[in-house]
């Protein structure tokens, strides 16, 4: 659970993997501190957001973000094989497209805006999860996730225009 937060924070596994350790180690460590009245998750999914958060401050954090920026994923370019008997390249390279202005959009959300969007649409958190998460009344979640929604139609529709 922390992981698949992670990973959709980050957009990394590399990067996922060292945020869900931080998180989980921190979690354990103020387990005897966890007054129970929450759902453990949600207090994890926190303890993830707010790790997540700190790494955005930092400045070694932005130093590889960048650097990864030159490389595709996998770190190998697309090779295309004209004697395979699939259909061609192209829907390929439209879903890579798509999936790339959508990483792009959800890059360029501001922080809480892109975690509450994640919560709320990749990981079906209920509203008042989100607002126990980030402790901001439900009313806030809504605005926010409304706002960052808005947001993410008009940076996909001005990315896919693009191409």
């Amino acid at each position: 659970m922390a992981y698949a937060l992670a990973l959709r924070l980050t957009g990394n596994a590399t990067e996922a993997e060292d945020l869900a350790e931080e998180a989980l180690i921190k979690a354990v460590k103020g387990l005897p501190g966890f007054r129970g009245g929450a759902d453990a998750g949600v207090w994890v999914y926190r303890i993830v957001v707010n790790c997540w958060k700190n790494q955005l401050r930092s400045p070694r954090f932005a130093f590889w973000r960048k650097l990864r920026g030159f490389y595709s994923k996998d770190g190998e370019e697309l090779v295309v094989d004209p004697s395979d008997p699939a259909p061609g390249p192209e829907p390929q390279l439209e879903a890579l497209a798509r999936t790339e202005a959508f990483e792009k959009a959800m890059g360029s959300l501001e922080p809480q805006d892109r975690a509450i969007l994640i919560l709320r649409e990749l990981d079906g958190r209920s509203y008042a999860e989100i607002a126990e998460i980030f402790s901001i009344p439900d009313g806030t979640v809504r605005s926010r996730l409304s706002r960052a929604r808005e947001k993410m139609r008009a940076l996909l529709r001005g990315l896919l225009e693009e191409q």
